[in-house]
């Protein structure tokens, strides 16, 4: 137990000095235990540290928990992601309910996004619907990551990450 805890300590402080200035995101590259913790301290190194990386990955969950959130070098989270496929596949739909204020697309980003107060997410689009839409050319990651600065920048529409 007391070796466990040691390694924790360990882990935790590779961890701080792995970390980059944007928090625990990591540099995207990974070994063959995947994302996690275990990928901040070890690496994408080849061989036998592998191992140990997924220890650390399994040790503190911190696997599933970066895939779901995006951080711990999991890259984009759930929430993020669903976002993404959805403007995708319903990016005009998107636009026109915006444009309103109303409408079943704002009502299923609102979902996608956990959000607790749908007038308001809804007020928000159409007040902010030139920044997210800026014009036909901008990418669907450009409109994207405009949603969801409007969606979780205002704690009173109550959208949360995860």
């Amino acid at each position: 137990m007391k070796t466990l805890k040691l390694a924790a300590i360990a882990a935790l402080a590779l961890t701080a000095t792995a970390a980059s200035a944007d928090g625990i995101k990591g540099n995207g590259r990974y070994g063959t235990a995947g994302c996690g913790l275990g990928s901040l301290v070890f690496g994408d190194q080849p061989g036998a540290v592998q191992i140990f990386a997924a220890t650390t990955n399994g040790t503190f969950a911190s696997q599933t928990f970066g895939i779901t959130s995006g951080t711990s070098n999991c890259g984009p989270g759930l929430v993020a992601q669903g976002t993404k496929n959805f403007v995708e596949g319903n990016r005009v739909a998107l636009a026109k309910d915006a444009a309103r204020g109303q409408g079943d697309a704002i009502g299923a980003v609102a979902v996608i996004n956990h959000c607790e107060n749908l007038p308001a997410v809804a007020a928000a689009l159409q007040r902010d619907f030139k920044v997210i839409f800026p014009s036909e050319q901008a990418t669907d990651v450009q409109v994207t990551n405009a949603l969801l600065q409007t969606l979780h920048s205002d704690p009173a529409l109550g959208c949360k990450a995860g």
